[in-house]
């Protein structure tokens, strides 16, 4: 594998995982598709990641150096670095120009699309698992709570994950 490769794929994985663990399914499956990694190597890397000290996410790093040395180890911890980096980046952007009407524009439009694109995921969870009243009522509850800007979106999302598991748990 080239090295412009793994770059790729450890930098993709890492733009679209929200957690230190979040892309380890997308890298699996990428990796081990091509035949570049196998599930000896990823259970060493997270076996090392989970006993070493500092953030889960750094697993990456020793998945890298098993794959290409110090060579692979380096080319992981400069991807898994880029999509922080370029938040920090964003966010000083934002701060000199997010006054901006048409930058306020921008968000409020995109605010619309994380809207609809929720609705979306909401109408097909819904369909999948059923419209029974008891859903109906979680979801309108979490909704109600949600528009209350008092109430952070953390506590919205535990509060109905522990009436969906009270509701239709073992």
């Amino acid at each position: 594998m080239s090295p412009f490769i793994f770059f790729w794929l450890v930098l993709k994985s890492s733009l679209l995982a929200t957690s230190g663990l979040g892309n380890f399914p997308q890298l699996f499956g990428d990796l081990t598709a091509g035949g570049w990694a196998s599930e000896r190597q990823f259970a060493e890397a997270l076996a090392v990641g989970q006993i070493t000290p500092g953030p889960s996410g750094l697993w990456v790093i020793s998945l890298g150096y098993l794959l290409d040395g110090p060579r692979g180890a380096t080319l992981a911890a400069f991807a898994i670095s880029l999509p922080p980096f370029a938040v920090l980046l964003i966010e000083r952007a934002y701060r000199r120009v997010g006054s901006h009407p048409a930058v306020q524009g921008f968000v409020q439009g995109l605010s619309l699309a994380v809207v609809g694109v929720f609705l979306v995921v909401l109408a097909g969870l819904l369909r999948t698992s059923g419209l029974d009243p008891l859903a109906l009522a979680i979801v309108a509850a979490s909704t109600a709570l949600g528009l209350i800007r008092r109430v952070p979106v953390l506590l919205v999302l535990a509060l109905a994950a522990l009436a969906g598991a009270a509701a239709y748990g073992p």
